[in-house]
């Protein structure tokens, strides 16, 4: 299964990259504000499809732009798809988009594939063997101090955005981490997670087809993915965080407030875990060893860190 998903985001990925030829030349229709779909979008789906429903035509989809009307909507294994994850990326010009493909068995992920046409990089994971990129095992981030950490993140732009709120967790972040990123595609953002080139990744208003493949890519490269409360079960909540396990620990720490998921006593806990950091670093401003290059400076680890 997972060698035929590969070949269907291979097809997929060859018409992209044929488009991105003369992407001025690509039909362009807008979903909502600034929510794009272009006809390279239902071209990609359409041969990942009939990809996937030729080997197996028993299974279900559940894809971005055609929802379930293709395929068994009631069979126990479903192919949850993005044709093309970076929709404004591409018709920019802009060479950060993916294509992503996962397995769901009977409500768990356990095949993915997340390919990148730009690069000809190609995300696997079946669940319990591991996660690779072109072949080689990947493994996520060995860093433990939050201050070393690049963290990367997707924008508010829908309509309905809590804009101001997502400023505070951005606010929160970046004061802590040696940087914030924003890519453009979440699949692409959680397969760099998997492989380390980012420590942690957060973001809200995502749909499953955006994170299917990326969480499992995350699992099995040894990080951990959930909601901002640290919950594992994510998928339909349209909340995402994932990193290393000692920097998803203290991620939920700064994230967790936010969380609609989160009670009243969880989000006075986790202010006050953050109202400690900040004690702790101003302590730290004070101490003649804090000017040195590797003293403790903005985002210092919690010493309560969950992981």
């Amino acid at each position: 299964m997972l060698n035929v998903a590969i070949k269907a985001a291979r097809a997929a990925g060859a018409i992209i990259n044929r488009a991105a030829l003369d992407v001025e030349a690509v039909r362009i229709s807008q979903k909502q504000v600034n929510d794009f779909v272009t006809e390279v979008d239902h071209a990609s789906e359409k041969v990942i499809i009939d990809t996937l429903l030729t080997a197996y035509p028993d299974h279900g989809i559940l894809a971005e732009e055609s929802g379930s009307q293709h395929g068994n909507p009631n069979a126990d294994h479903i192919w949850i798809i993005d044709p093309l994850d970076g929709t404004t990326n591409f018709i920019h010009g802009f060479p950060v988009y993916c294509v992503s493909i996962a397995l769901q068995v009977r409500g768990k992920i356990e095949q993915a594939v997340i390919y990148d046409p730009t690069r000809n990089d190609l995300f696997t994971a079946t669940k319990g063997r591991g996660a690779f990129m072109n072949d080689r095992r990947l493994r996520v981030s060995k860093r433990i101090r939050l201050q070393e950490c690049i963290i990367s993140t997707g924008f508010p732009f829908r309509k309905g955005d809590n804009f101001n709120q997502y400023l505070r967790m951005m606010g929160d972040v970046m004061q802590r981490t040696a940087g914030l990123r924003r890519p453009g595609s979440a699949a692409l953002d959680l397969a760099y997670v998997a492989a380390g080139f980012t420590d942690g990744f957060f973001e809200t208003g995502l749909s499953p087809w955006d994170v299917a493949a990326g969480s499992l890519l995350v699992t099995e490269a040894g990080g951990l993915i959930g909601n901002f409360t640290g919950e594992s079960d994510f998928l339909e909540q349209k909340e995402c965080l994932a990193g290393a396990p000692r920097i998803y620990g203290q991620l939920v720490t700064i994230l967790g407030k936010f969380s609609k998921f989160a009670s009243a006593g969880d989000k006075a806990a986790a202010r006050s875990a953050v109202d400690t950091l900040s004690r702790e670093r101003t302590s730290d401003s004070h101490d003649p060893e804090a000017e040195a290059p590797d003293a403790a400076a903005d985002g210092s680890e919690p010493k309560d860190a969950p992981f």
